[in-house]
């Protein structure tokens, strides 16, 4: 089937539930055995609550589907993804190459609780090929962590090579699939073991639940799945309900959020405040090509630099903004626009740009408005 139907259809079952188009919310957590000899054996479907239930399975079906995954787990946010994924191959005396464009949360685990545990975290350029990956890799590396576009910054990697030269080597790939969305991207195709999504962005699509989810090739749902289990950090059924719902629209909505972003971003290159747009669906972006190469569309989220003359102008233009809300996230209904100062994160790469940098979630809104908003916004820069 192709991805529009496959979205609508992966993981229904209407049969199980007396023909209901949804699986309904199973709100369990002791479930009950009819033997101690099936107890002791785990031969229940469901077995507690933390271990998931027709609910979880309904969508983990559904995202494994759509990624090309054995095994996909969801996680309570997309920080415990994250940091479930990494959990599973750490270990003391362990080195752990990280993009330079990572997350920044990623970073923060990196720097806090991994080092406590002996683990040292190596940040490469983002833009780094196949050949000078495989020279930095260690008898000790246990990871090899990407994100395509990178946080912020939005470099696109050229994850096949990467993947590839971590393979040769016989260190697990992990990458942060957020942007892609399962849909526009899907990392194991590429050769990624592990791709890992925020789905609080656009699986849920609404600005309402939390969610993360662990997509893995064969080779890496054992190592995760224990890692889940015993940090205990899978999600709720509510959660998992609303995140399953959202999914039957993500083809659509990120149709809508890739055009207006597009369209938004063309504008925004035009303009004489804007010194850059980072977006890599634009030609101007130096990694176009790549981007073309290997996605099959654009979400709604890149970033540009403007030349304010202070950042108390900034924050003017920002401030007064009607349309694009000021806040954490991004992937819901709603256009959204933060600063971002990637100079103060960067260890590997140097981050340099003529003016300050802002981020910008593109919603479902009408273009023209959105664009009228920020042509408000940018006179107040003067």
């Amino acid at each position: 089937m192709e991805r529009d139907t496959r979205i609508t259809h992966a993981g229904r079952t209407p049969r199980d539930y007396k023909g209901a188009v949804n699986p309904p919310v199973y709100r369990a957590s002791t479930v009950l055995q009819p033997h101690i000899e099936d107890f002791e054996a785990r031969r229940g479907e469901m077995l507690y609550g933390r271990f998931g239930t027709p609910t979880t399975r309904a969508l983990t079906n559904a995202i494994s589907d759509l990624e090309g995954a054995a095994e996909t787990f969801p996680c309570s946010c997309g920080l415990n993804a994250i940091t479930a994924t990494i959990l599973a191959y750490a270990k003391p005396g362990g080195h752990f190459l990280v993009t330079d464009s990572a997350y920044f949360p990623v970073r923060k685990f990196c720097e806090g609780m991994l080092k406590t545990l002996g683990v040292e975290t190596e940040y490469f350029d983002p833009r780094i090929g196949g050949e000078d990956l495989a020279k930095l890799i260690r008898p000790e590396t246990f990871m090899v962590w990407l994100e395509s576009p990178g946080s912020l910054t939005f470099e696109i990697q050229d994850v096949p090579a990467l993947a590839k030269a971590a393979k040769a080597a016989g260190v697990p790939t992990a990458l942060d699939n957020t942007w892609g969305a399962s849909h526009f991207f899907r990392p194991i195709e590429h050769g990624v073991d592990i791709s890992v999504l925020a789905a609080t962005k656009y699986h849920v699509g609404h600005s309402d639940a939390m969610m993360g989810l662990i997509a893995c090739a064969p080779d890496a749902v054992e190592p995760v799945r224990a890692a889940v289990t015993q940090l205990g950090v899978t999600a709720g059924t509510e959660e998992v309900y609303l995140c399953h719902r959202g999914l039957r629209t993500l083809s659509v909505r990120l149709e809508r959020h890739q055009k207006n972003g597009i369209e938004v971003a063309r504008w925004l290159e035009d303009r004489p405040e804007i010194s850059k747009v980072l977006h890599p669906a634009l030609e101007s972006h130096p990694d176009h090509a790549l981007w073309k190469r290997d996605f099959e569309g654009a979400c709604g989220l890149f970033a540009c630099v403007v030349k304010a003359p202070s950042k108390a102008k900034l924050v003017d233009m920002i401030d007064g903004m009607e349309l694009f809300g000021i806040g954490a996230s991004w992937g819901g209904y709603e256009s959204l626009i933060l600063t971002g100062y990637p100079e103060k994160m960067r260890t590997a790469t140097r981050w340099e740009a003529d003016g300050f940098l802002i981020r910008l979630h593109v919603g479902l809104e009408d273009p023209k408005d959105l664009i009228a908003d920020l042509e408000a916004g940018l006179g107040r820069l003067r």
